[in-house]
């Protein structure tokens, strides 16, 4: 994690602000002393709660000794979604970063986000990324990302 006061935002660096559910593109226009980000591309994915996703009841296992019965704790399809989502957004990642479309990349992610897409990040993408922040500031707006980061 890197704390804003030591965040250098490069010329042409994306910053990636997202969450489980969305996911925001920003490239700096500015320089590392003023950034000026600008939305380059939004990734969006619907993911409804999960009692909407599945309806089956708790799985049951029965022991292999003895007539013990125990429940499976059920899937949680929205945890899946969002997972889904991260890897997603890595690959997406991966494919610029490998193609040279970004030569520096800030991560800025919810802690859980930023945990699961750690896990899938490329070391093509390691290898560019200047920074992570975990905080969740993908509701916000652009502008204001921009002064919490240049500060």
């Amino acid at each position: 994690m890197t704390s804003y006061s030591k965040l250098k935002i490069e010329a042409g660096a994306w910053v990636v602000v997202c969450d489980g559910r969305k996911a925001l593109v920003l490239c700096n226009e500015g320089d590392a002393m003023f950034p000026n980000l600008r939305t380059r591309e939004v990734h969006e994915q619907e993911n409804p709660p999960t009692r909407e996703q599945g309806t089956d009841a708790p799985g049951r296992v029965h022991q292999s000794v003895g007539s013990a019965r125990s429940s499976v704790e059920p899937t949680d399809w929205q945890e899946e979604g969002e997972r889904a989502f991260m890897r997603q957004i890595a690959g997406r990642l991966d494919a610029a970063a490998t193609a040279g479309e970004v030569t520096s990349l800030v991560i800025v992610a919810a802690p859980r986000a930023l945990g699961a897409l750690r896990t899938h990040l490329s070391k093509s993408v390691h290898d560019i990324l200047a920074g992570e922040v975990d905080r969740d500031l993908v509701k916000m707006p652009v502008h204001e990302i921009e002064k919490l980061l240049a500060a």
